[in-house]
């Protein structure tokens, strides 16, 4: 573990050195204080303007589910950017075969910035939340966000050959977050076209308010992170 620490501490100075990587790392406390604060306002705003109800509020648990994810999806951005980093300059490879180990680097990379996405959104999201959500909710959707951001992060990492080429696929590879708004625009057989993707499913979970959701949610992002890991130790 000695060395896992090591590892973690050396990716920390780096970001630190980093201002886009650093700065990436505080976009969730910004965005979550936009969510809490100004969508309210501006919900109200249209709802005068238009002489209507609430035109936002069905929305809520949703823009909730974007939150839970966004603080993964950061940390284990600039975690990717990290490894991209160290690809490209054959460190990683390297690293494998220290006592470090793959699963070892596996963990200082992704692992712990995942745990720490965790912590900090169920610390964060009852403070930020817009819609009504239980403690099983928060936690349930802050373990869906953190497997999220490590999806991401594999993505970034098994499809990239430097900072560039990541940078584009992290572009793309957001498109995947996009599933959990799936249950808020379709209705019926045909949303479950969408069942592959693990955000679905925590968009599912927001929507029913059902926490059974979480079986499936957990079943694809393990599918996805195998395959992707997979994928990511072959490259190297």
């Amino acid at each position: 573990m000695r060395a896992v620490r090591m590892c973690f501490l050396q990716m920390l100075l780096f970001i630190k050195k980093d201002r886009m990587l650093s700065a990436a790392c505080f976009a969730p406390l910004l965005a979550g204080a936009a969510f809490r604060f100004l969508v309210p306002v501006l919900d109200r705003k249209m709802a005068g303007w238009f002489s209507g109800a609430l035109i936002l509020m069905p929305y809520y648990g949703l823009i909730d589910v974007f939150f839970s994810m966004l603080a993964s999806i950061m940390f284990c951005y600039a975690a990717a950017m990290v490894i991209l980093e160290e690809v490209d300059d054959h460190i990683a490879g390297y690293l494998f075969v220290t006592v470090l180990g793959k699963e070892g680097y596996l963990l200082a990379r992704l692992g712990i910035p995942a745990a720490a996405a965790f912590v900090f959104t169920v610390i964060l999201l009852p403070f930020f939340r817009l819609h009504g959500s239980g403690i099983s909710s928060i936690v349930c959707l802050a373990a869906g966000g953190a497997l999220q951001g490590l999806i991401l992060a594999l993505l970034i990492a098994a499809l990239s050959a430097n900072k560039l080429e990541g940078m584009a696929v992290t572009k793309l590879s957001s498109l995947t977050v996009m599933g959990a708004a799936v249950p808020y625009f379709f209705h019926g057989n045909v949303q479950y076209v969408f069942s592959w993707l693990p955000s679905f499913w925590m968009g599912k979970l927001a929507y029913h308010g059902e926490l059974l959701y979480i079986l499936p949610m957990m079943a694809t992002s393990a599918l996805w992170i195998w395959f992707l890991v997979k994928w990511f130790v072959n490259k190297i």
